[in-house]
């Protein structure tokens, strides 16, 4: 009976790790078909604000649940332009948690899908040391959406992050103030196996980007290799 339980003991302590490898996996996988399918949508991200993001944050299904005024909760992934400039491929993602909320967060009750665009090297730079708050830490808004919308209007050249949600098919610019993006390092360790800051996976190459990035990298990509930022 000792070795039994030694035994599944052993077991399970090997396949907690795989279990959580594969989870982090599957997010990143997620994001991918999610990037994708936005923009393949007629309104999506007009083409010169995608030109000239420095990172891109994707967070499949975030949820909202009733505490005080109301919450957020999601995962996602974060995958920036190669090097110290932000001017290289895009590169390994590095795992991103959204928590809080606002007010002008409603989701009503459906999981919907976020994407963020980093529009300076600062917002990134803090995001991947700490977290930060839409709002108060970095400029947020609602970004435009279109093929043929400028990135030169006010309101795009002024914030930081760029937010933008997919709820039943509806693809639309929504504020995100309130809410705090952090890098999410129990997370990184899941996908790639040991301890690696999210700082490490992004300006320092320390890691190859997983299989599960496959088709985002790919998709972000081909819709924009290069960045146009000045």
């Amino acid at each position: 009976m000792k070795k039994l339980l030694l035994s599944f003991s052993v077991t399970f302590a090997l396949t907690l790790p795989l279990l959580a490898q594969d989870k982090e996996s599957d997010r990143v996988e997620n994001a991918g078909k999610v990037m994708q399918e936005i923009l393949k949508a007629p309104d999506s991200i007009p083409q010169s604000v995608l030109d000239k993001a420095d990172c891109v944050v994707i967070l499949p299904s975030v949820v909202k649940f009733a505490i005080g005024i109301g919450g957020s909760y999601g995962r996602g992934v974060m995958t920036c332009r190669g090097g110290s400039k932000f001017k290289g491929p895009w590169g390994a993602p590095t795992m991103i948690a959204l928590e809080g909320g606002s007010a002008g967060l409603q989701l009503g009750g459906n999981a919907t899908d976020f994407v963020l665009l980093m529009m300076s090297p600062r917002s990134a730079e803090n995001m991947l040391k700490s977290k930060v708050k839409l709002g108060a830490d970095a400029s947020a808004a609602a970004g435009p959406v279109g093929r043929t919308a400028s990135a030169d209007t006010d309101v795009t050249l002024r914030a930081e992050i760029l937010s933008y949600s997919r709820s039943r098919g509806l693809f639309a610019g929504v504020s995100l103030e309130g809410s705090t993006l952090r890098a999410d390092n129990g997370a990184n360790k899941n996908l790639y196996g040991k301890e690696i800051s999210a700082q490490d996976i992004v300006f320092k190459n320390a890691v190859p980007p997983p299989a599960s990035a496959k088709e985002l990298l790919a998709t972000l990509q081909k819709a924009s290799s290069e960045n146009k930022s000045k």
